[in-house]
């Protein structure tokens, strides 16, 4: 089996934001550069909120600050609105992505907006970037993560046509990276599976990505639904740290080591060097004051070298 997963590492973003103690931009950026070096090509780097809601993503200009431009690296800045976006381009943000909700609950206690306000934020953004289409540095690549794809901890369970229409609106929008997060870890591999039929027939031309939370313990066989449905790109966060602040009971990311794990045991291709990704796992642990939460950091790779 030759065909090849991209792993978006989040950790350094998603992985971070929830966590009791506050890493300074210097040791963020150091992080990235670990995951990096265990193999990692497309990192979600720093987050452009404002830290009196999320102080643990203060100082993401200092962070891009310290990440020089690197040939075949791609740093991403996350952003909740307008303001954010135009704080990403003031940095050396490599591509950006755009944070939406399927719901008007999560939408107004995230970002303060309903679902009609973010598709117009991100309507605007579009066409700020058609207008600055030929300068040079203005416009980063784009992608957009449509969260509580699989339920929303304040507006229950989202069906799957809410998601295809919302993920339809996204492409005309002239998005072609889309990725359906599961914020809350509330998915299923059969939910999994509809719903990406469902959004591949929406925005046909788009490229889809998965983001899944390992709150039920269900994110790595969401995971191989997903891989199964087609799906070539997923996201994850070293040692399986991570969780959102206004997602209650919301846990981290699905682990990269134990994803690479299972995806190079069953023969596709990676790029990572899992032994490098357990280094970096118990590392974190270590700086955030808790033992990483994968397995592998736990239990080592197999077979043992």
């Amino acid at each position: 089996m030759s065909r090849r997963i991209t792993i978006v590492e989040v950790g350094p973003r998603d992985g971070l934001q929830n966590e009791t103690a506050i890493l300074e931009p210097i040791m963020r950026a150091n992080l990235v550069r670990r995951l990096e070096g265990a193999g990692a090509r497309r990192i979600e780097a720093v987050s452009f909120v404002h830290p009196k809601y999320v102080p643990q993503m203060a100082g993401a200009e200092e962070v891009m600050a310290d990440l020089p431009h690197e040939a075949g690296r791609s740093r991403i800045g996350l952003v909740l609105n307008g303001k954010g976006y135009d704080r990403a381009l003031g940095t050396a943000v490599d591509e950006v992505n755009v944070a939406m909700s399927a719901t008007d609950g999560f939408g107004l206690k995230n970002q303060g907006l309903s679902v009609e306000q973010q598709v117009q934020m991100l309507a605007d953004i579009m066409a700020g970037r058609a207008n600055a289409e030929g300068a040079p540095g203005a416009t980063p690549s784009l992608s957009a993560t449509l969260s509580c794809v699989w339920g929303c901890p304040f507006d229950g369970e989202v069906s799957i046509d809410q998601v295809a229409d919302l993920v339809g609106r996204i492409a005309e929008l002239g998005v072609e990276e889309i990725a359906l997060a599961d914020t809350i870890g509330v998915g299923d591999p059969w939910a999994v599976t509809r719903k990406v039929e469902a959004a591949r027939k929406a925005a046909p031309d788009a490229v889809l990505r998965l983001h899944f939370h390992d709150t039920r313990n269900t994110g790595l066989a969401n995971a191989y639904a997903g891989v199964e449905a087609g799906v070539d790109v997923l996201d994850a966060s070293v040692g399986g740290i991570g969780g959102c602040p206004f997602a209650p009971g919301a846990t981290g990311n699905i682990a990269t080591e134990d994803l690479v794990y299972m995806l190079e045991r069953a023969g596709f291709e990676t790029g990572y060097d899992l032994d490098a990704l357990i280094t970096t796992a118990r590392w974190i642990g270590e700086k955030i004051g808790r033992p990483a939460p994968s397995a592998l950091s736990r239990a080592g790779g197999w077979p043992r070298s």
